[in-house]
This record gives structure tokens, sequence and C-alpha cells, in this order.
């Protein structure tokens, strides 16, 4: 027996799609936008002291090493959605995975124009080469995607936790040493050449970072745990309700660390607990999809405007991503408004939290005139050429 080696056909539109997983890329931009926005502030703490303790708190148990994960999964989730479309309308495995790898490839250069027009934090290129590694396993056994991202959450973990270890061990701030905020006379030209620069390493540490959510993702996928929500009602309770306990009881140390409740840790308790909340994260981040799809279960039955805003953002997730990068180049950036000088940890939260509600609306208005997101066609275009 022969098999086709003709290029498959383009998917057709969102006819069809399950509501879950468009609801979790919608609030999954509202964790990515809490998690980056306070990066762009210049790092010093203009928040009011009881502001600045809770916007640490909320940010350790439900934001940092969460927002990450949850992306990643819901990445991984799509790749074998995309995969299962592919084979049902004919193509063969070869087909399918150049077209997987070819997606992979342009979501890299998607990632360095990112990088090089907007801001130095992207998470598509690391997504792209993540595709690129990946897609052999998408044919293997549940055994080696779960001891995969088994094996490949310690050196993701060991990576964060130090990151965090070295400021918190010098009474400093995590966001104060990982803040992004452009420095005063810089050119926007200038910027270009300091975030090409770093790129690389960047994209390095990235990958480390998602590799067990895009598997994991995988593996739920194979069980259409989001694409059949009420079929799996039971085991999603159960994984929200764990995940949620393991990830604020694994995120709370820090957190109290971090904030100046918990002073003076020892030496093996901070290390303890730098270690934990990156670990624990990761059940957190891939929790909140289970609970977005618990959610969709009701939201399904009876489609209010919100949830229909929510889940049209979530069908534009990589458009509406770009666009808060647009938006905090030119809220923050000292060549555009440059509020990284003025705005606290609490205050850039909430900017973060505006921006996403802006985009919600964006989205909305782009449903009702029947328009896609503009980077989904053109990666579309790309991709299947």
């Amino acid at each position: 027996m022969t098999m086709s080696t003709q290029a498959p056909a383009a998917p057709a539109g969102t006819a069809r799609r399950a509501l879950a997983p468009d609801l979790a890329r919608g609030a999954m931009l509202l964790a990515i936008a809490f998690a980056h926005a306070p990066l762009f502030i210049d790092g010093t703490s203009k928040s009011p002291p009881m502001a600045g303790v809770v916007t640490d708190v909320f940010h350790f148990l439900f934001v940092n090493n969460h927002a990450r994960p949850l992306f990643a999964f819901l990445f991984g989730y799509s790749l074998v959605q995309l995969l299962d479309r592919l084979l049902a309308r004919g193509s063969d495995w070869v087909g399918a995975r150049k077209l997987l790898r070819r997606r992979g490839w342009w979501l890299v250069v998607f990632g360095l124009a990112h990088t090089a027009l907007l801001v130095p934090i992207d998470i598509l290129a690391g997504y792209g080469v993540a595709a690129l590694i990946l897609v052999p396993l998408l044919r293997r056994s549940d055994k080696a995607l779960l001891w995969t991202a088994g094996l490949t959450l310690v050196p993701g973990t060991l990576l964060v936790g130090a990151a965090m270890w070295l400021p918190m061990s010098q009474g400093q701030r995590t966001y104060e040493v990982s803040s992004v905020a452009v420095e005063p006379g810089v050119s926007y030209a200038a910027g270009i050449v300091e975030r090409v620069s770093v790129w690389p390493l960047a994209l390095l540490i990235e990958l480390l970072i998602v590799i067990p959510g895009v598997v994991l993702g995988m593996w739920a996928a194979r069980r259409r745990f989001l694409d059949e929500p009420e079929r799996h009602r039971p085991f999603l309770v159960r994984a929200a309700v764990l995940t949620t306990v393991v990830s604020i009881a694994g995120s709370l140390p820090a957190a109290l660390m971090h904030a100046g409740v918990w002073t003076d840790p020892s030496g093996a308790a901070l290390w303890a607990a730098v270690l934990a909340q990156p670990l624990t994260g990761y059940a957190g981040g891939i929790g909140m999809a289970a609970i977005v799809a618990l959610i969709a279960i009701r939201a399904a039955k009876r489609r209010g405007r919100f949830t229909t805003m929510v889940e049209s953002l979530g069908q534009r997730s990589m458009s509406m991503y770009l666009v808060q990068s647009v938006a905090f180049a030119l809220l923050f950036a000292p060549y555009a408004l440059g509020l990284q000088d003025d705005l606290g940890r609490t205050g850039a939260t909430l900017v973060g939290a505006a921006t996403w509600a802006l985009s919600l609306l964006l989205a909305d208005v782009m449903r009702r005139a029947g328009h896609r997101g503009p980077a989904e066609l053109l990666l579309r275009r790309l991709a299947y050429r």
C-alpha cells in the first residue's frame, strides 16, 4: 500500500470548535498580562506597603511560574488537535509532520520579529522550537510522554529556582533583577540591537521552562479533557482541587519570604521555597485549564455575552498576545509614554488587567466583523503555503 505525500489541506474555520480550549486561551492571556506587565517597570517599589504585599502574594500564588505552564499546556494540546484534524482530512503522518514543523519554524521567525521590534519577552519562538523537537513524540506512547514531562521538570525547576534564589538570598525582590525596563536615553534602534543580542539565550531558557507543559498538554489532548469536559467532569474536579491546593501550598513559603512576612529564613528553607514555587507552579498553571474546563461545562449550556467575548479572545490568542506587547511597549518605554518610572508592581498589574480588558473588546469587535486574528491568518498562509 502506498502512502499519500500530498500537502495537507488547510483546516476549516472556527466552526464546531470546543468551547473549553478557547476559554482557557482567553484566560491564559490574562495570566500572561499579569506576568509580563510588572516586568516593564524600573524595579523600584512605588506601591503602598500593604498593596505591595498583597500584590506580591497574589503573583507568587497565582501568576509567577503559572502563566507559562498554562500557555505551554494549551500549545501542546493544540498540536494534537491539529494533527487529528490533518489526519481526519486524509493527510498521512509524513505530510502532517512536515506541516507541524513548518509551523514551528515560522513561530520561531515570529518570535524573533516580536523580540526585535517590540519587547524582550517572547514565548512564541520557544514554542516553535518545542514543536520542532517534540513533534516525534506525537506518535509515541503515553508512557513516553509522561516520562519526558517528568524528566524535563528537573532542569526547568532548577533554573527558575536558582533565578529566584539569587535576589532573594540578598534581600532583593525578584522583579527588581528581572526587570526589562529600557534604560533612559536608549533609543529604539539601540533597543533592537540589545534585544536581538540576548535573544538566543532567552530562547534556550524559555525552551527549558515550557517543555514539560507542552508534553503534558499532548497527553491531555489524547484524552480530550478540554474537548469533552462533561465526559471527564469527575477527573477534572479532582485535578482542579488537587493542583490548586498543591500550587498554593508550594508557592506560599516563597510568597511570604518575598513579601517580607517571613523574615530571615534559613538557607535550607529558602532553597526549599524557591524550588517548590516553580515546581508546584506547573501544577497550578495546568490546573487552571481544568478549572476553565469545568466552567465551560456550564457556560456551554447558556452562553452569555462575556463567555462569547472570552471565547473570541481565545480564538485570536496569538494576535492578542502581540497586541499586549504593543500596548506595553507604548505605555512603558521611555521613547513612548515612559510609565516605567511612575508605576509600582501594583500599578503595573492593574495596567495588565486593563490591557487584557481592551484586548477582550477588540477580539469581540473582530468577531462581530467576521475577522480572524491577523497573526493566525498569516501563520496559516505561511505554514500551508
